[in-house]
């Protein structure tokens, strides 16, 4: 091939920019894609250190010497005619001292799964019908609507009596059931392809690839358009923090730590017997933003939650005083992913208008959702796990001694404003001896339905953007297991199916209610009604949008509290508009006056006040008319 095909070819200025860590869509680059103008599939892959690289596949029976690479720079390039759909390959790469490795490739867009490693020649055909979603989510602004999130491990949502799943029979129905039960997104557990089942996805060989167990990125791409059409956003689960070791992998690719730490003790991942990435190394930070951008692009997805944040953002994370190199400044915060972080949301939230960007990063971490021009990380949110957290420990606790803890129902107002949060009660609660969410409550069967009600009811009017795993809206008894489809049966069982409903009547208060959403980062959203009876385990706050306010009581003990006293910043009405303890949600069916009138009786702070009866083990919303007058005519 002469020069000036090459070069048409084989661009070197994006050579370049992958080299200088400014790639953002390396995939038009790298790895198998069609080249119409030469009716043949180019191949090119990174690996500056080998000796030589070949492509090998079922279309030359693995032969190692049938068709060489060539080098250019760092990078090794093909042309081959003839191929398919499907065909299998991958590449040999000669390590010094003659050692062949055979590599699935790094920017693979199918690739087996499981015991098979093979990449697979792919080029989609996905014709798209979400314009007007792409279009509202454009337009939208996230940080001041309502965000309630269904996390999915897609393998064990719902089986067919095979215990099989495909991303196309799933589809319709999960986005059927999403929309009727009110939430606004899903977050899919990690669907990048990945060897090991029981990792749930969470180490990733193929970063660009969407897993094959449940079909084609065709098929993965159907999901998107179905749930979008439906009016959910996608959110996917992204794994940058670490990699594993499958020889088959990005471990040592050519020979050496390519896309490892080049120090040995710090490319090796102290607890999880995985390896971490070079943050430092341009190579990689292009490859990583490349993958994210990749799911905006390809496959339409609305959003990304980094996973395991923290094991980035610290070196001894995980590791004893001297396990750890410092860095240049003697401290133990790793400078390269700090400034990797910046870039991929800077990156992704740039160019894909609407999109959102989450952290789950467990840490005091300072500004993770403020900009990088200000000295922040720049997510759109971060997981509040101090919230999830407290709000467990309180509601395993028995409550005749949850007084003592009642700290932990107020604590998280002190920072609930220093980043936009999501309220998450996650996978990682469900699993591993740690109980499902309905059997974390303390008491007997009801009364564990009426406190996951109770929390639920807090969750939903606390600020912050909220988040559930799948099942726990219906309160699945046993803890997750990624083999078994969910316990639908149980909603045979009417406390089970109350409890759905009731999850679904939250959303759709939520849905309805600017009070719950519009001023979720601000004090002018939130004012504390009685804060500090911790001897009666009962709180109350108000929620205030710009045209309207909401109150939220809640008592955390077996009984009934009559003439609970509130605060109230003005004159007006009460009138309760939800109630967990509603008979219909599985509660004894205690209920508010229609209409409770304020007293000109000063409480706290406030000049008003008012008296309402709250049920055991319950949370209670009621909508606040304030008594409009010359003075308040403005509203609150």
């Amino acid at each position: 091939m002469d020069k000036a095909t090459l070069d048409k070819y084989l661009p070197q200025d994006d050579i370049f920019l992958f080299n200088t860590g400014n790639a953002r869509k390396a995939w038009l680059l790298f790895g198998c894609r069609y080249i119409d103008g030469l009716k043949m599939h180019r191949f090119v892959v990174w690996a500056p250190n080998a000796e030589a690289v070949s492509l090998v596949g079922d279309f030359n029976a693995w032969d190692c010497a049938a068709t060489p690479m060539t080098r250019s720079g760092g990078v090794w390039y093909c042309f081959v005619e003839g191929l398919n759909n499907d065909d299998l390959y991958k590449y040999c790469v000669t390590q010094k001292g003659g050692k062949k490795v055979f590599k699935s490739d790094p920017f693979a867009t199918l690739s087996q799964s499981g015991l098979n490693t093979a990449s697979v020649v792919w080029t989609g055909s996905h014709e798209w019908r979400d314009s007007d979603f792409m279009e509202k989510r454009a337009l939208g602004n996230v940080f001041a609507s309502p965000m309630s999130v269904y996390e999915v491990h897609l393998g064990s949502w719902r089986q067919d009596e095979n215990g099989a799943v495909s991303y196309k029979d799933i589809a319709p129905e999960l986005a059927e059931y999403c929309k009727g039960m009110g939430f606004t997104h899903i977050e899919l557990l990690p669907l990048t392809e990945y060897p090991f089942p029981g990792s749930w996805g969470y180490q990733v060989t193929g970063y660009y690839a969407p897993t094959s167990r449940y079909g084609t990125p065709d098929d993965f791409a159907e999901l998107v358009d179905t749930m979008h059409a439906a009016g959910i956003g996608v959110i996917m689960d992204w794994v940058p923090a670490h990699f594993p070791r499958d020889e088959h992998g990005l471990a040592e690719f050519d020979g050496t730590r390519l896309f490892e730490c080049k120090e040995k003790r710090m490319a090796e991942h102290p607890e999880w017997g995985t390896l971490i990435f070079d943050y430092d190394m341009p190579e990689v930070q292009s490859f990583l933003i490349s993958s994210a951008c990749s799911f905006f692009e390809n496959y339409h997805i609305d959003g990304i939650r980094v996973d395991a944040v923290s094991s980035m953002l610290y070196l001894n994370y995980g590791r004893k005083d001297g396990e750890f190199t410092p860095n240049r400044d003697g401290g133990n915060i790793n400078l390269g992913a700090v400034e990797f972080l910046r870039k991929l949301n800077t990156a992704v939230l740039s160019q894909y208008d609407g999109a959102v960007t989450i952290a789950e990063e467990s840490t005091a971490y300072p500004m993770v959702t403020m900009p990088p021009d200000d000295g922040g990380l720049g997510f759109s949110f971060k997981w509040d796990m101090g919230y999830m957290h407290d709000t467990l420990d309180y509601f395993s606790t028995d409550p005749l001694f949850r007084s003592g803890k009642h700290d932990k129902l107020t604590f998280s107002m002190m920072y609930a404003f220093s980043e936009n949060f999501i309220l998450a009660y996650s996978h990682d609660e469900v699993v591993h001896g740690k109980k499902s969410m309905l059997d974390k409550m303390h008491g007997d069967y009801e009364e564990k339905f009426a406190s996951l009600r109770s929390l639920y009811g807090l969750q939903f009017a606390h600020p912050g953007k909220k988040l559930c795993f799948m099942g726990s809206e219906f309160g699945q008894f046993i803890e997750w297991n990624y083999e078994n489809g969910l316990d639908w049966l149980l909603l045979d069982y009417p406390m089970h199916k109350k409890m759905q409903s009731y999850y679904a009547a939250l959303n759709k208060l939520y849905l309805s209610q600017p009070a719950l959403y519009e001023r979720d980062k601000s004090w002018d959203g939130f004012k504390w009604l009685n804060v500090d009876n911790k001897m009666q385990s009962c709180i109350a706050f108000m929620r205030c949008g710009t045209e309207s306010c909401l109150v939220c009581a809640c008592n955390f003990t077996p009984n009934v509290n009559n003439g609970f006293v509130i605060g109230l910043p003005e004159k007006g009405v009460l009138r309760e508009i939800l109630s967990s303890d509603d008979e219909k949600f599985g509660g004894c069916g205690l209920h508010n006056l229609d209409e409770i009138m304020s007293e000109d009786r000063q409480f706290g702070e406030y000049e008003y006040s008012a008296e309402i009866n709250l049920p055991p083990l319950s949370a209670v919303y009621f909508e606040f008319i304030p008594e409009r007058t010359d003075e308040n005519e403005e509203g609150i």
